[in-house]
């Protein structure tokens, strides 16, 4: 490193000397010292299409981070196999913080229906925080149907023949449907999309009847009277659609299913770089204005620790290991 002896005004000759004198000395140590994270453009994969909550709490995140640090962060969208797509990117990134995935509940239902993943939903990643829990809607093409009984009534009379559409084979809105089918005692048909907004899309043109999509996503739809919200998949009501019921009130006792969404980085990373992007998450969640954004959308914020947001991954894997045998789902 060359240092221009015009760049230290006021002082003498001797102390210039004894200053480039001692470079040679202060460069190696500074040289082998670890920099300081963050050092460079900041990545967030996500595995979803741009639209819908994913894609806003990552742009939320990322925003945050910016703010905070100073560095660029870069979203990007890697839709494509029930999240695997994204996943295995960020798998096999290298470790240090730098890469980051927003991931969703269908990172613990992959491994399900999955038979050679590329990736351990557990070894190869390190838990920062989880973001997010929130229920769905089961919402419906206004010509279907008008209610989850009479949906449930169709699906009787047509064994088979009534699609419903997901982010693919493993995801949340996909097991959620199976749960529903499995509680309702009826058969319907599974169409995969490589993500949530695809599903929509098709859904809003009437190529499928069903789907279990985020609030975000179909409240406008469906206040436009494009589709119809005929249930809530959460234990309660959702504040962001108040109206709707949940799908146990309109005639599925007992059922519940919610999505989370939790920030994930390759396993090996050093602890407190993994620290440091905790606290910088939970503080970008918890600014009033973020937290209300996401509120409006029905979300609730839900900040954990590393540790406990790694439990929570394994206890989650269990219970639709449960729902994938229990709707006779294997993996392929």
């Amino acid at each position: 490193m060359a240092i221009s002896l015009y760049c230290l005004p006021g002082l003498t000759r001797l102390t210039q000397a004894l200053a480039v004198a001692s470079v040679p000395l202060i460069v190696p140590a500074a040289a082998g010292a670890q920099e300081a994270f963050p050092n460079r453009v900041i990545r967030i994969v996500l595995p979803v299409a741009p639209g819908g909550g994913t894609d806003q709490l990552s742009r939320l995140i990322g925003q945050g981070f910016t703010e905070r640090w100073g560095r660029q962060v870069v979203v990007e969208n890697r839709p494509g196999a029930g999240t695997i797509i994204a996943s295995e990117i960020v798998a096999k990134a290298k470790p240090g913080g730098h890469t980051l995935l927003v991931t969703t509940s269908t990172h613990t239902m992959n491994a399900l229906v999955t038979k050679k993943m590329p990736y351990d939903t557990v070894r190869d990643f390190a838990p920062i925080s989880q973001c997010l829990s929130l229920p769905s809607l089961l919402v419906a093409h206004p010509s279907f149907a008008r209610s989850v009984k009479e949906v449930i009534a169709i699906a009787k009379a047509r064994p088979g023949e009534i699609l419903h559409g997901s982010a693919g084979k493993g995801s949340n809105p996909h097991l959620a449907m199976a749960l529903f089918a499995h509680m309702a005692q009826i058969q319907m048909t599974h169409v995969p999309y490589k993500s949530g907004p695809p599903a929509l899309i098709d859904l809003l043109a009437g190529h499928i009847a069903l789907t279990v999509s985020g609030i975000s996503s179909s409240v406008p739809h469906v206040r436009a009277g494009k589709l119809r919200a005929l249930g809530v998949t959460g234990s309660r009501r959702s504040h962001a659609a108040p109206e709707v019921p949940t799908i146990a009130e309109a005639g599925v006792p007992g059922y519940e299913a919610m999505q989370w969404y939790g920030l994930l980085t390759p396993a090996g990373t050093p602890s407190e770089v993994i620290a440091m992007l905790y606290r910088e998450t939970a503080a970008t969640l918890r600014v009033p204005a973020t937290a209300a954004r996401l509120s409006a959308d029905g979300s609730d914020v839900v900040v954990s620790t590393p540790e406990a947001f790694g439990e929570f991954i394994k206890s989650e894997i269990g219970k639709w290991a449960k729902v994938a045998k229990t709707a006779g789902l294997t993996a392929e």
